[in-house]
C-alpha cells in the first residue's frame, strides 16, 4: 500500500504543476501587451536614385510631385542594365500599395504583365493631364498603363483603387 500513496502524491503534484503553468500562461497572454497592428514601414528617401535614373535612363523618368505626407515612399530602385527599369513603391493614405514602374523595354507586354502581376488590358481609358491611360484588371494588382511616344511604358499599379492610382498618375512629373 505504501507504493500507491506515492503514485497519488506524484499525480497530484503533476496536476498542481500543470495548473501553475496554465495560470502563468494566462497572466502572460492577457497582461503583457502585444502589438497586433500593421508593422511601421520605414519611409525611404528616393531623391538620389531619382537623380541617377534621370541622368542614366533613355526616357524621361517620372516621380510624384506634391503628394501629401500621408503617402509614404517604401521602396525604390533603378536598374540601368535591364531596360532602364525604374521602380518606386508607396503606401497610400488608406494603407494600400501603389507603385510606379517605368521601362523602355522592347518587351512591353511582359513588362506590363510583371508590373501589374498578371492583369489584362481593358477597353476603359482614363484621361489624366491630357494623356490616355489604359486600365488593366484581373491580376493581383489593378493598373493604369501609359505608352510613351519615346518608347517607354509607365505603369501605376497596386492594391489601391483606380481613384488612388489616378491620384498617383496625376502627381507624376518628369522634371
Amino acid at each position: 500500500m505504501a507504493g500507491s500513496n506515492g503514485k497519488q502524491k506524484s499525480a497530484r503534484d503533476m496536476i498542481l504543476s500543470l495548473g501553475l503553468i496554465v495560470a502563468a500562461a494566462f497572466v502572460i497572454y492577457f497582461f503583457i501587451p502585444h502589438d497586433d497592428g500593421e508593422p511601421d514601414l520605414k519611409r525611404v528617401d528616393y531623391t538620389v536614385e531619382l537623380a541617377t535614373a534621370r541622368r542614366a535612363a533613355s526616357y524621361p523618368v517620372s516621380a510624384p510631385v506634391g503628394l501629401p505626407e500621408t503617402w509614404k515612399a517604401t521602396s525604390v530602385r533603378f536598374d540601368g542594365a535591364d531596360s532602364d527599369a525604374w521602380h518606386l513603391g508607396f503606401r497610400a493614405p488608406d494603407g494600400q500599395y501603389v507603385q510606379v514602374e517605368q521601362s523602355a523595354s522592347d518587351k512591353r507586354d511582359k513588362f506590363v504583365d510583371d508590373a501589374s502581376q498578371g492583369a489584362t488590358a481593358t477597353e476603359v481609358t482614363d484621361e489624366i493631364d491630357g494623356a490616355k491611360w489604359t486600365r488593366w484588371t484581373g491580376g493581383r494588382y489593378d493598373a493604369l498603363v501609359l505608352t510613351g511616344a519615346d518608347g517607354s511604358t509607365t505603369v501605376v499599379a497596386g492594391t489601391a483603387s483606380f481613384d488612388r492610382l489616378a491620384e498617383m498618375a496625376r502627381a507624376l512629373k518628369t522634371a
